[in-house]
């Protein structure tokens, strides 16, 4: 049985989260702050590692090298309420697994969860990077999503003016 630690400063969330995953086949532990989190990591060995970016006053990102050195074949996901495409090239380079943006569903979780026990062979690999427009397009759009479409929300969440946010949006780049 996988065993999964998720670091979550949301105590309710956390809950969520345990109950959702441990309904499809984890033992959770969970817990609310880095110094929490190393330590359940080094007594609870899980085998998958869901972590905050934000813990109260405290970075996920900073823990993310600490965890993969203790723990070098755990799959770690980063889970954010303020995705930015800079702070997912930190979590990646610092040695996250995958980078997921809040609100997420069960089934995007699971599969960024279980993708590292897939055979490398079944891995979609895409050999051409997206573009930065195509990237930022998608960014918006996810907060978009997040705001549950609310353009003047989005707006003030991203620091833009909401007319620059509707240009932007209105004109979709291509996938490459």
């Amino acid at each position: 049985m996988p065993k999964l630690l998720i670091i979550e400063d949301d105590v309710s969330l956390a809950t969520i989260l345990k109950r959702r995953l441990s309904s499809h086949g984890f033992e959770c532990q969970t817990c609310n702050s880095a110094s929490q989190g190393l330590l359940q990591a080094r007594q609870f060995k899980p085998t998958h590692i869901l972590l905050d970016m934000k813990l109260e006053n405290e970075n996920g990102l900073k823990l993310i090298s600490p965890l993969r050195q203790y723990l070098p074949q755990v799959v770690m996901v980063l889970l954010t309420g303020y995705a930015s495409i800079a702070t997912a090239v930190e979590a990646i380079r610092q040695g996250a697994d995958n980078y997921l943006a809040k609100p997420v569903d069960t089934q995007t979780l699971l599969s960024a969860l279980l993708q590292s026990e897939r055979p490398l062979s079944s891995r979609v690999i895409d050999e051409a990077p997206l573009n930065p427009k195509r990237l930022e397009w998608e960014h918006l759009q996810q907060v978009l999503n997040g705001n549950n479409g609310n353009v003047s929300a989005t707006a003030r969440q991203l620091g833009m003016h909401r007319r620059t946010l509707q240009r932007k949006l209105e004109r979709k780049p291509q996938a490459c």
